[in-house]
C-alpha cells in the first residue's frame, strides 16, 4: 500500500503503517531527497539534518532509526537529547544552519498516530516540492524492493555523524528578543499551564519560571499514551486546565498540543479563548502597544477580526488555503507581523516561519501582564469597538462516505445563492473548499478534507445562534450534494 503525505510529512497509525520499517523506508528517501537538493557548504561536505522527537510512544526509538538512515546517507545528524517541542527542533535549523529537519511526532492527533514532519532550511514545513519528491522516492523504493541504509547508532555516535544536542538554550536566547520578560516579570503573574502531556512540558513552565512567574504545570509526566486524551488545545479537551484556574486564583492559563506547535487559552473565569480570539488580540497589542508592523497572513478558515484590524491599521492582509506551508510561503516574502490559522497554529515577526504554542504563550501572558487585564477583558473591550464588533465561530467535523471533493465544490460554486438568510452574499472564493463571505462580514466555509472522508464546516457570525444557523444551512447544501446524512455537532 503506498505511503501518502500530506502538507508538510506523513502521519499514520503506530503498528499498522506507522512501522519501524516504513520509518526507515522514509528517512531513506529523505536521504535521498536531501542529497539531491542540498550544495557542499559545510568543510565535511556532507549534509546536515536536525531530527527531534515528541513524547509519543516510541517517538525517541523512531527518532533514533531515522538518524541512523540519514547516517548512512553520509548526512550529519544533530538529534535531540530529549523529548522537545517541533519549534524548538525547527529553529535549531536555523541557529545551526542546517539544510533540514525530521520531526517525529502526529502533533495533536490521537495518541495511536505517530509521523513524521519535514522541515525547510528556514525552519518551517518543507516545500510541496520537496514533500512530493520525497513520497514519489519512497512509494518507487518500495516496489523496487530497495533496503533502506542503516548504520548503527553507537557507531555513528563514535564516528561523529550522529551528535546529541539541546535545543533549549539557543531557543531561549531568541525569542528573548522577541519576548520581553521583564514586562512579564513586572506583573508577578500566577500561570497555570497545560501541557497535555505533549513536547511542550516543563520547557514552558522553566521559561515562565525564568520570568518572574509562579507556574502551576498540569499532565506534564511522560505518558506516552496521552492518557487516553487527544492532544489537542480545545475546550473539550481542556476540563483539567479550566476546572484548576477556576478552582484558584489565576491570571491565565495556558495549553500547547501534542508537539507544543499550537495554543490554546483560558481565562480566570474559565472561559476558553479560541485561536481567532487569540489572533485578533495579538495583533492589537503587538500593532498598539509595541509599535510594530507588517502584513498579517490568515488561512481561509480564520476569523473576520483580522480583517477588520488590518483595515484599522492600514496594514496588508493575505488569505490562503489551509495548512501552515501557505503562511511559511509568504513569510518568506515579505515582513509578515503574525501569521496563523484557526487550528491554532499561529507566528510573529522576528520568528521562525512556523507556528509556536510555546512562544504564543508566553506572549500572552506578556501582555496580561503589560495591560493589567485579563483575555476576556481585553477581548470584550476589542468587541466593543464600532470598527470590530463582535464574532462568534464555530466548526463541525462529519465522516462522511468518499466523495469526489472537485465535484462538491464545483456543484456549491454554480449554485452560489445570492443571499444566506436575510443577509447577502457578497464574495464566493474556491481557495480551499466553497467559502460564502457575507455582507455583515459573516461567512461559511464548506471544506472538504484532503485526506480523509471528512467533511468540514465552518461559520463565524454576529451571535452563537446565527453561527448554528450557518452550520446547519451548510450541512444542508453539503447533504443535497453528497447524499450524506450531517448532523450539526459543533466542535468547541
Amino acid at each position: 500500500m503506498p505511503i501518502q503525505f500530506g502538507t508538510d510529512g506523513w502521519r499514520a497509525v503506530i503498528s499498522e503503517d506507522f512501522t519501524f520499517d516504513n520509518v526507515r523506508h522514509v528517512a531513506q528517501a529523505i536521504a535521498e531527497e536531501t542529497a539531491a537538493q542540498t550544495t557542499e557548504n559545510r568543510s565535511s561536505g556532507r549534509p546536515l539534518m536536525v531530527v527531534g522527537f515528541d513524547t509519543r510512544f516510541l517517538s525517541d526509538r523512531y527518532a533514533i532509526a531515522v538518524s541512523e538512515v540519514l547516517a548512512a546517507n553520509e548526512i550529519e545528524v544533530l538529534l535531540a537529547q530529549a523529548d522537545a517541542p517541533t519549534p524548538m527542533v525547527s529553529y535549531a535549523i536555523v541557529h545551526n544552519a542546517a539544510d533540514g529537519g525530521v520531526m517525529i511526532t502526529a502533533s495533536h492527533n490521537p495518541p495511536r498516530y505517530n509521523g513524521i514532519k519535514l522541515k525547510s532550511a528556514q525552519g518551517g514545513s518543507a516545500s510541496s516540492e520537496k514533500v512530493k519528491g520525497v513520497e514519489a522516492r519512497v512509494n518507487d523504493n518500495l516496489a523496487r524492493g530497495v533496503t533502506p541504509k542503516r548504520v548503527e547508532y553507537i557507531d555513528a555516535l563514535s564516528a561523529g555523524l550522529i551528535r546529541r544536542f539541546d535545543p533549549l538554550p539557543a531557543y531561549d536566547k531568541h525569542i528573548r528578543k522577541i519576548v520581553n520578560f521583564d514586562t512579564i516579570r513586572s506583573g508577578s503573574l500566577r500561570v497555570a499551564v497545560d501541557p497535555m502531556y505533549g513536547a511542550g512540558r516543563v520547557y514552558l513552565r522553566e521559561l515562565l519560571a525564568e520570568a518572574g512567574c509562579n507556574v502551576t504545570e498540569l499532565r506534564n509526566e511522560m505518558n506516552p499514551g496521552f492518557n487516553g486524551i487527544h492532544p489537542e488545545p480545545i475546550a473539550r479537551h481542556l476540563g483539567p486546565l479550566i476546572d484548576e484556574v477556576q478552582r484558584d486564583t489565576y491570571d491565565i492559563g495556558v495549553a500547547t498540543d501534542g508537539d507544543a506547535d499550537r495554543i490554546g487559552a483560558v481565562d480566570p473565569t474559565g472561559e476558553f479563548v479560541d485561536p481567532h480570539c487569540i489572533m485578533a488580540l495579538l495583533v492589537e497589542y503587538l500593532v498598539r502597544d509595541r509599535g510594530m508592523s507588517g502584513s498579517i497572513v490568515k488561512t481561509v478558515s480564520t476569523t473576520q477580526m483580522l480583517n477588520r484590524l488590518a483595515l484599522r491599521y492600514g496594514i496588508p492582509i493575505h488569505e490562503t488555503p489551509v495548512g501552515f506551508n501557505h503562511i511559511s510561503d509568504l513569510m518568506l516574502q515579505e515582513q509578515v507581523l503574525l501569521g496563523g490559522e484557526e487550528s491554532g497554529g499561529i507566528t510573529v515577526l522576528g520568528h521562525i516561519p512556523e507556528g509556536d504554542g510555546v512562544l504564543m504563550a508566553l506572549l500572552l501572558v506578556e501582555m496580561v501582564a503589560a495591560r493589567k487585564q485579563t483575555l476576556v477583558q481585553q477581548l470584550e473591550t476589542l468587541m466593543e469597538s464600532p470598527d470590530i464588533g463582535r464574532f462568534r465561530y464555530a466548526r463541525l467535523d462529519q465522516p462522511v462516505r468518499p466523495f469526489s471533493k472537485a465535484d462538491l465544490v464545483d456543484r456549491l460554486a454554480s449554485s452560489a445563492p445570492a443571499a444566506i438568510g436575510e443577509v447577502l452574499v457578497v464574495e464566493v472564493n474556491c481557495r480551499d473548499g466553497i467559502k460564502y463571505l457575507l455582507e455583515d462580514d459573516s461567512w461559511l466555509l464548506v471544506r472538504p478534507s484532503g485526506t480523509e472522508p471528512v467533511l468540514r464546516i465552518y461559520a463565524e457570525a454576529r451571535s452563537d445562534e446565527q453561527v448554528q444557523e450557518l452550520l446547519r444551512i451548510g450541512a444542508e447544501m453539503a447533504q443535497a450534494q453528497i447524499g450524506a446524512s450531517l448532523e450539526v455537532v459543533p466542535i468547541q
